[in-house]
């Protein structure tokens, strides 16, 4: 009988290391398209917004979305994209993916605005980020994986760069 895939890893395959990012918060508002085939369709407009990190700190702008599908399991899947600018004025694209599920009465609470306890629900985003300043030309070759959190007036997100 062959091996085992886990007997033997290297180190580096065994777990995964992060370093924190920064913590984002944004301002949203969510607009309903309805009923597409096979799914709901949403859309967040972002309009601003805040992220802070021992590395990078500034503003969401006001130019961002997030389209959302919510599948026939209830979950939510999140397309987003985003304009960082740091407190030095270089600009940052963001992109993220993720997915937000959790139990029925958990999910209806957060759509109708209320507070819930973000370990009620699972809510996680995979980040890429592009941008021309040299200072910050680091983000152009990393994956940073985040933790959600919804709340009424939009998601706050603690993000890491992924080692």
């Amino acid at each position: 009988m062959p091996p085992s895939l886990l007997e033997n890893l290297p180190d580096a395959l065994a777990s995964a290391k992060t370093r924190p990012l920064f913590v984002m918060r944004l301002s949203s508002r969510m607009q309903v398209i309805g009923p597409t085939p096979g799914y709901v369709r949403r859309v967040g407009a972002v309009f601003g917004g805040v992220f802070e990190g021992e590395r990078l700190s500034g503003e969401v702008l006001d130019s961002g979305n997030d389209w959302q599908t919510v599948r026939s399991d209830s979950a939510v899947t999140l397309d987003v994209r985003l304009v960082l600018k740091t407190d030095g004025e270089a600009m940052i694209g963001m992109t993220y993916r993720g997915i937000r599920h959790g139990p029925p009465d958990v999910l209806a609470r957060l759509d109708r605005g209320e507070a819930v306890d973000p370990a009620s629900y699972y809510f996680r985003i995979a980040s890429f980020f592009e941008t021309a300043a040299p200072k910050y030309d680091w983000l152009n070759r990393l994956l940073a994986v985040g933790i959600g959190h919804r709340s009424a007036d939009g998601p706050i997100y603690s993000l890491f760069e992924l080692l």
